[in-house]
């Protein structure tokens, strides 16, 4: 597939998302437009997201989302409402859209391009934690957080006590009493982890057969959180690839991605998996039902 032709099918991808969005809005179902800053003291920035949230009066428990480097897509909102239904209220950040970067291939997903400093999401991700417990609906000491592909790595750092040590060192405000539990699922970064412990219990969801985010790396940081009293799962979906929650989604060859695993830095296979998707959600639900004391499974 040509690189054209990849981009044209993410922006095809995109208008899709935003139609979803208006027919949502419509019925009601949509989430409600919020902005907070980061949690960095010497480079402010003001972040966007959307609240999904539960009838009643509350307070809830909370769930942030952080999307990976495609940005936030339909899955993320979907993810979103789901959450809502159980009972807590979820934050969907947009780590993009204040920087100027569009959904889609850009920013990392493409192997020509830089990433973002990890600083920013970083401090994203802090910062809508500040946000949520700032609100008289949520419950401030019941707060957890999932993260995808890149995204996940953020899920994994922010209950990294070694991570959370070095931000309050360099600016960064980590808001007491931190994240009650975390869930990454096919995260990027785990070889920087294997030297963490998790401050809260962590889960990780991955493909067995993930070639743009290896497993092997994420089950030895696993087993290391553990063997230093870290609460760290990790489970493996047999033949299943990146994005296997992105409902139809078919399994293709993505060769425009930046991949370091791979030879040329590029390339990565991605597939949805209704299985794989299906024993995810419940494994979650379970996850944050048990670590949070909230929510239906």
């Amino acid at each position: 597939m040509t690189t054209d032709r990849v981009i044209d099918e993410v922006v095809k991808l995109v208008a899709a998302a935003l139609l979803v969005a208006a027919l949502a809005l419509l019925a009601g179902c949509a989430g409600s437009l919020v902005a907070f800053v980061n949690a960095d003291r010497e480079e402010r920035v003001t972040v966007t997201g959307v609240v999904y949230r539960p009838e009643g009066a509350g307070p809830f428990p909370a769930v942030v989302l952080l999307h990976g480097c495609h940005g936030v897509l339909p899955a993320t909102h979907d993810w979103a409402r789901w959450f809502r239904e159980r009972g807590y209220l979820a934050l969907v950040v947009d780590s993009w859209a204040p920087r100027g970067i569009p959904t889609g291939f850009r920013l990392g997903c493409r192997a020509d391009e830089p990433d973002t400093p990890p600083r920013e999401r970083f401090a994203d991700a802090l910062g809508a934690l500040a946000f949520l417990q700032d609100r008289a609906d949520v419950d401030a000491a019941r707060v957890g957080v999932i993260g995808w592909s890149n995204g996940g790595a953020f899920a994994i750092g922010v209950v990294s006590a070694n991570r959370l040590a070095q931000s309050r060192t360099r600016g960064i405000a980590v808001p007491e009493p931190g994240y009650r539990a975390s869930v990454a699922v096919y995260p990027g970064g785990c070889r920087s982890a294997r030297n963490s412990v998790p401050t809260a219990p962590l889960l990780i969801l991955m493909g067995e057969a993930d070639d743009w985010t290896l497993p092997n790396p994420c089950v030895e940081a696993a087993r290391a959180m553990r063997e230093r009293g870290g609460d760290a799962t990790i489970v493996l979906y047999p033949g299943v690839y990146h994005y296997f929650d992105v409902e139809g989604l078919p399994r293709r060859f993505l060769p425009d991605v930046g991949n370091d695993n791979r030879p040329d830095g590029a390339g990565a296979t991605v597939g949805y998996d209704a299985a794989a998707e299906a024993d995810a959600r419940r494994r979650v639900a379970d996850f944050f039902s048990r670590h949070m004391g909230g929510g239906l499974r």
